[in-house]
């Protein structure tokens, strides 16, 4: 409990970078917006379904403190978008997706929304059944004038899915949502032998638990090194297009 609770009618501060918690006179003119793109789909017998969001968010979080330090500035992170296209884990209990027809159009109207205020729209995707989508809305975005980018949580540096840097990623992020108990390996072959299997039967028909790499040996350490390594990539990306004025402090070259 708060020792010093603010007295009655006395508002507390908002964090400057969460959207949800701001009221409509918080915000700047034209402020940049990141919105976190994950998915809610089974990630093996040892990982919460809301994985690729919690990743996607953290990520997109981090990027607003390299990039405005102190929260004084005009970079916002909205909630994550959660329900996406993950028809190919659709086998597995859990799993709900809208598909891509479904969020092409969501990422469209979500932008259309967010523009009406917004500077930027900085789409930071943590799940790769959303790239048909996101692609395709983006191509319509910036052709109506809309200026909207993205930049991926590449998490697949090592595994593909429910493998070695995911659990290292909740374990860092959420260490009590992670079964470790319940964490075995899945199917290892790089992904890219398992594709044509992958698209014709989805991931049950190359996984029976749902894993593309293996678990073993993850840690919170290896996890916070992750993100950070995502999060600075996402920062790079996004300098180079101009989006930042400088590159934050300790930023690699």
């Amino acid at each position: 409990m708060d020792p010093h609770p603010a007295p009655a009618g006395v508002a507390t501060p908002v964090d400057r970078r969460d959207l949800a918690d701001a009221t409509w006179p918080d915000l700047p003119a034209t402020p940049t917006v990141l919105v976190p793109l994950g998915s809610l789909e089974q990630h093996g017998p040892h990982l919460p379904l809301d994985t690729d969001a919690a990743i996607a968010d953290a990520v997109a979080r981090r990027v607003a403190e390299l990039l405005d330090p102190d929260g004084s500035g005009d970079l916002w992170v909205a909630p994550p978008v959660v329900y996406a296209a993950s028809g190919e884990h659709q086998m597995f209990a859990g799993t709900a997706s809208i598909g891509t027809d479904a969020l092409h159009a969501l990422l469209v109207e979500l932008t259309r929304s967010l523009r009406t205020w917004a500077g930027r729209v900085v789409f930071v995707n943590a799940h790769g059944g959303n790239l048909q989508a996101l692609g395709a809305a983006l191509r319509q975005l910036r052709a109506e004038g809309h200026d909207v980018t993205w930049a991926p949580c590449a998490t697949e540096e090592v595994d593909a899915h429910a493998g070695f840097t995911e659990t290292s990623l909740m374990l860092h992020l959420r260490p009590a949502a992670v079964r470790l108990d319940r964490a075995v390996a899945g199917n290892t072959t790089p992904v890219h032998e398992l594709l044509p299997a992958l698209r014709s039967g989805g991931v049950g028909a190359v996984s029976a638990n749902g894993v593309l790499g293996d678990p073993a040996g993850a840690s919170a350490a290896e996890g916070e090194r992750v993100l950070e390594a995502m999060a600075r990539d996402v920062v790079q990306r996004l300098a180079r297009e101009g989006t930042a004025a400088a590159q934050p402090a300790g930023a690699p070259a």
